[in-house]
């Protein structure tokens, strides 16, 4: 495939009369090096007119600060550069073709590249109206948390925000108002699983079991405490015998040792995503959910990665027999075409915050800016629909079968 970096689009008014500037008066000189290299006989605005991929690349290579990555290469490789999706490839700007096996790079383009349905509603949408605060309501906002909802069973409530990261700091904070209101503040502990991974905030790292993730960025906010991982593979105990009761069990041992009664929360994924894909135990999670009926304690499945379709149930709690109080949710939510991510919750949990409308603390007293964007709602809208009409779900259980069936031949 020919690739052709159409630059056009980022021309701006205050872009050409800087570019005037800097040409007309000649003063590149000023500019530390970078800038000097970046010329190499094309200025920015050439870059733009010309479509300059080497140009694109050196003011890349100069001015981004990318993701989980070393850039010390890339002082002697190119960065690459991403241009061009459409269903399952990829091309980048040298147009190199790739087979994107890992949706997105972080499971997230659910649905595939190129949907100009979703772009399409989404323009629409923002011409209309982009944004007010979720202290108010959207069209699309309504319609989109009622889809959710029909397709989640128990639960009732959506709560609006922009990442993962930020959708779990959501719980994590009702957990702890939720404590105050009615344990004089005494369980606010959350219990976290090795290997499991629920962001990248300094709390969300409290809350992580991947020790590379948050080495040096400590410390970090207290009160979460680390259960043990369900990966048979890397068996903990002295006997791979009846392994999900065994897990269970140590897991009681760790409530027990902190106390129940300060224990408010289980933060968990339905199936390990980054932690190492792990699939959990026969008699996991019914212990699991037995411990929380025992105990008192909230259930949050963390949904970021596996939610919206990606194991062939909406969720991937509901392969299980998990009745959660909390389901967190973000990635494939919108397939990437926005950024959107919902915690998602029961009544009883909302009429925990307006039982008493005297009291000016008694509220959920938090907002998060870009929960307020129309376009994120508005294109789950239009994933959602894709999802249904084109039978991923069915055809996610088919590929995991046809996977599956040759792992094992």
């Amino acid at each position: 495939m020919s690739v052709r970096l159409d630059l056009a689009p980022y021309q701006t008014g205050s872009m050409r009369l800087w570019l005037y500037i800097v040409e007309e008066f000649s003063i590149w000189s000023i500019f530390d090096p970078i800038f000097l290299k970046l010329r190499r006989g094309v200025n920015i605005m050439d870059a733009i007119q010309t479509n300059d991929t080497d140009a694109i690349i050196e003011m890349d290579r100069a001015r981004v600060w990318h993701h989980l990555i070393q850039h010390k290469p890339l002082e002697t490789i190119d960065p690459r550069i991403m241009v061009e999706g459409k269903g399952m490839k990829l091309w980048d700007a040298r147009g190199k073709e790739f087979l994107d096996a890992v949706s997105g790079g972080v499971w997230t383009v659910n649905v595939g590249y190129g949907r100009e349905r979703i772009a399409d509603a989404v323009r629409d949408q923002l011409v209309k109206l982009n944004y007010f605060a979720q202290s108010a309501g959207s069209i699309p906002g309504s319609i989109f948390s009622q889809m959710l909802i029909d397709k989640m069973p128990g639960l009732s409530r959506v709560y609006y925000s922009n990442s993962g990261s930020e959708a779990n700091e959501k719980v994590f904070k009702l957990v702890r108002q939720i404590s105050h209101k009615k344990y004089d503040g005494k369980k606010y502990k959350i219990l976290y699983r090795d290997r499991d991974y629920h962001g990248t905030t300094i709390t969300t790292l409290a809350a992580g079991g991947q020790d590379e993730r948050s080495v040096h960025y400590g410390p970090f906010t207290p009160g979460f405490v680390r259960i043990p991982h369900c990966l048979e593979y890397r068996n903990q105990f002295d006997s791979d015998k009846d392994y999900g009761a065994q897990v269970v069990a140590a897991t009681e041992e760790i409530i027990l040792r902190e106390g129940p009664e300060t224990i408010g929360a289980f933060c968990l994924e339905p199936i390990t995503a980054g932690g190492g894909i792990i699939t959990p135990p026969e008699g996991y999670w019914e212990g699991m959910s037995a411990l929380c009926r025992k105990y008192n304690i909230l259930m949050h499945i963390d949904e970021v990665v596996c939610g919206i379709g990606r194991t062939g149930k909406w969720f991937g709690y509901q392969h299980y027999d998990i009745q959660p109080d909390f389901v967190t949710m973000a990635k494939g939510l919108a397939s990437g075409y926005a950024a959107i991510s919902c915690m998602v919750t029961t009544e009883e949990v909302f009429e925990m915050f307006k039982d008493d409308a005297s009291d000016p603390m008694n509220y959920f007293r938090d907002i998060s800016t870009f929960g307020g964007c129309t376009a994120g709602p508005t294109a789950g809208i239009e994933n959602i629909k894709i999802i249904e009409e084109e039978g991923l779900l069915e055809n996610c259980i088919a590929m995991g079968d046809y996977c599956m069936g040759l792992l094992h031949a």
